[in-house]
């Protein structure tokens, strides 16, 4: 498999990473995740107002959590 990634978008992308704290309040949407290690990441996103996460994780590509969208890279860049 042969991969080509855009340099600009990636260093546009590398530039606009933040790192957001893992609050300690709990969401109701959590719940849907199965593995409750896994809840902490989906709480961070939503506390960052991810419009997107990108996992490989079975747990959260079958949650069927609506916001953030969940996908895989290859969705994503599709």
């Amino acid at each position: 498999m042969r991969v080509l990634i855009d340099t600009k978008f990636l260093s546009v992308a590398l530039l606009t990473l933040e790192l957001v704290p893992i609050p300690t309040e709990e969401y109701i949407s959590e719940a849907q995740i199965r593995d409750v290690n896994d809840r902490p990441i989906l709480r961070a996103a939503i506390e960052a107002k991810a419009d997107v996460l990108l996992t490989g994780d079975k747990d959260f590509l079958e949650s069927g959590v609506k916001n953030p969208m969940i996908m895989t890279s290859a969705e994503f860049l599709q």
